[in-house]
């Protein structure tokens, strides 16, 4: 494929397109994040390593297109966006929280269609999929009581929480992605033939311990797993120690 017409996908954001690069990283971001979360990463990153950050619809440069609350036509969507970069070099998945279960989701859609899988998952801040969610629902509250759900989950900036005007522009994305979430049903069968390694937050109430190495039972090849200094969004507080753990493993 040619490659300048890979880089204009607006699905896709190359911060420093490397085609000397021995392996691609694309990330996926959290719920209600857009794929700028791992902009910062791209001077960090060893030079063997091309950073991929992926933008989901109704975030960023794409806000004007409708997001997806349902992980079926997310996935659906990610395979055909993603099929003619698979087979250009090597590849492995970052995903946070929600961004964890589509990198699951992905690569398992990925192995059914017999499509170049990723070497590795890194799946961050997410309880592993066959884990049963014990929150109550919170994606349909009414509007005051979601931003109270944001506040407690300590990802948005309080500043953010307190704009009307922009939490009006940011809402129906956060909801869809939450609905995304809450709505996600496991099917059982679901190992992946690569490896997985779950990174977890000391301090993160949505994915303890012991929750995160249940994602053991969903690989038929290598598990690892690690936990940072931090409480659900580690990935920023705890930056350099998660990248040494990319470093590390990739």
């Amino acid at each position: 494929m040619n490659n300048a017409k890979t880089k204009q996908n607006p699905w896709f954001t190359f911060p420093k397109p490397n085609a000397n690069a021995s392996l691609r990283l694309f990330c996926l971001p959290y719920a209600g994040g857009g794929g700028h979360i791992y902009i910062p990463w791209k001077d960090k990153l060893a030079s063997s390593i091309e950073l991929c950050s992926v933008q989901l619809p109704g975030r960023g440069m794409r806000m004007i297109d409708a997001p997806i609350t349902q992980l079926k036509p997310m996935i659906d969507a990610l395979v055909r966006e993603l099929t003619p970069l698979l087979s250009e070099k090597p590849y492995a998945l970052f995903g946070h929280s929600m961004g964890a279960l589509l990198c699951y989701e992905l690569t398992r859609q990925l192995s059914l269609l017999k499509k170049p899988l990723p070497t590795k998952i890194f799946a961050s801040g997410r309880r592993a999929p066959s884990v049963i969610d014990p929150d109550p629902v919170t994606y349909n509250l009414p509007h005051d009581q979601f931003i109270q759900e944001l506040d407690r989950l300590n990802g948005t900036p309080k500043e953010v929480l307190q704009n009307a005007e922009l939490m009006e522009l940011l809402m129906p994305t956060l909801r869809a992605d939450f609905e995304l979430c809450e709505t996600y049903e496991y099917q059982s069968g679901g190992e992946v033939p690569c490896s997985i390694t779950a990174i977890g937050g000391i301090d993160d109430d949505n994915a303890s311990e012991e929750e995160l190495e249940f994602w053991c039972d969903h690989t038929s090849k290598e598990f690892k797993s690690y936990r940072l200094p931090g409480d659900h969004f580690f990935l920023h507080s705890a930056e350099d120690e998660l990248l040494k753990i990319l470093h590390d493993e990739l």
